[in-house]
């Protein structure tokens, strides 16, 4: 039996970064719910399909296969099995999966593959709906959340570190108006599964976090 652990929260919790930790220790795949995203919208472009044409989109998705895979201690993101690795990052590949990801039958079709890959192995999930709709039976979900406050300061730093000017208050705005966005949108609102264990990072390490999901595991 395949092992599931699935973490939710909102944006700039951390999630991502926590779970590849996660996944490293425990030896378990670290699936990329955006780089499946991203596939897909790679898939679109090369089906000459527009961003703005939802029926072809809604058509074409389905004959997509995406899954990933461990190979040397790297994650490698197959699309109808070619490693496209190195070819989801551009900013094309990134506005198109900001469109389709919004589509309700790109959604249905990477839930899809999404439990499929579950099934068959251990896996760390992350994203926002992951312990209510993508695994409701997960063996550990965790609803991983920090204050808006230390959410905005955590990113400040991360782009400052990478020589960018922002605006403190600014970030904290966003923040805000993206966890209201998240949890009232009509697919899959960002919400605590009601078996979920809440843990607040706010005044935690990373390393602290990995830990103490890992105990709830064991």
């Amino acid at each position: 039996m395949s092992y599931n652990i699935a973490i939710d929260g909102p944006a700039g919790a951390g999630k991502s970064t926590i779970a590849k930790k996660i996944a490293k220790k425990m030896n378990y795949i670290y699936v990329d719910t955006g780089a499946m995203y991203r596939a897909m919208a790679l898939y679109l472009i090369r089906m000459g399909v527009e961003k703005d044409d939802k029926e072809k989109i809604e058509e074409i998705c389905k004959n997509a296969d995406i899954t990933i895979e461990y190979k040397d201690g790297e994650q490698i993101v197959l699309l109808n099995d070619e490693n496209v690795n190195g070819l989801i990052r551009t900013e094309e590949v990134g506005n198109m999966a900001s469109v389709s990801s919004a589509n309700g039958k790109v959604r249905e079709k990477l839930v899809q593959l999404q439990k499929e890959l579950a099934k068959k192995a251990d896996v760390v999930m992350d994203g926002r709906d992951i312990g209510t709709c993508v695994l409701p039976n997960a063996d550990t979900k965790v609803y991983l959340t920090a204050s808006a406050e230390v959410r905005a300061k955590r990113r400040f730093d991360e782009l400052t570190q990478k020589g960018e000017s922002c605006d403190l208050e600014k970030i904290k705005e966003d923040i805000i108006e993206r966890d209201h966005r998240d949890m009232t949108r009509e697919i899959s609102p960002l919400k605590q599964a009601e078996d979920a264990v809440l843990v607040d990072s706010s005044n935690m390490t990373i390393d602290e976090v990995v830990e103490k999901i890992i105990s709830l595991c064991k």
